[in-house]
């Protein structure tokens, strides 16, 4: 379980196909030490960590494994050496909850339609089909590359969120651009109220 509240931003170092699969060494500085079989957020996808590697300089380099359906229902399928990766570990009990319940199990991609500027935060406009416009309400969660976000407008098609300049800098939607997939996850909450409603 998660919060969407992303501690770091990690890189992609290296990629390598096992089979189906595909095996992602990332490098990243974390305060404290991870281990190995620990469940890590990246970009909004839970992947366990299966070997790490202590670099000078506070840094590790770990690697993580995306099955076949993973790579191809999220934007994993995408990453390439030097991508930067929102990372955040799993939350643990009794901690302030700053974001909303996320659980690293990806929906759907989405796709950004337009970022505006404006003076001092952003607007981000994405499309994530009408599949989901039951899931999405004006003012509710959405998880956006791992990114507990606020829903500003939501449409059959699609929904707007507002970034502060804090979450631009220190998370990789500053390197977004029109036409880009991003990973959604919409709340937990509506998806168990949908599913009761739908059985009445």
């Amino acid at each position: 379980m998660f919060t969407g509240i992303i501690e770091l931003l990690g890189e992609i170092k290296t990629l390598k196909d096992e089979g189906s699969n595909r095996t992602f060494e990332i490098e990243a500085e974390f305060d404290e030490a991870i281990r190995v079989d620990q469940s890590i957020s990246h970009d909004g996808v839970c992947l366990t960590v299966t070997a790490i590697q202590t670099l000078e300089g506070g840094k590790v380099r770990y690697s993580v494994t995306a099955i076949e359906e993973t790579l191809q229902k999220t934007r994993l399928g995408e990453w390439k050496a030097g991508d930067k990766v929102n990372i955040e570990r799993s939350l643990k009990v009794g901690a302030r909850l700053d974001g909303h319940f996320v659980q690293g199990h990806v929906d759907a991609t989405g796709q950004v339609e337009d970022i505006s500027d404006r003076d001092g935060s952003w607007v981000i406009r994405f499309q994530s089909g009408e599949a989901f416009a039951h899931l999405l309400v004006d003012k509710g969660s959405i998880c956006v590359n791992g990114v507990s976000l606020t829903v500003v407008h939501a449409w059959e098609s699609g929904f707007s969120v507002a970034i502060i300049p804090f979450t631009w800098t220190h998370t990789n939607f500053h390197a977004l651009k029109a036409g880009d997939r991003v990973n959604l996850e919409f709340d937990i909450l509506g998806k168990y109220i949908s599913k009761l409603m739908g059985n009445r």
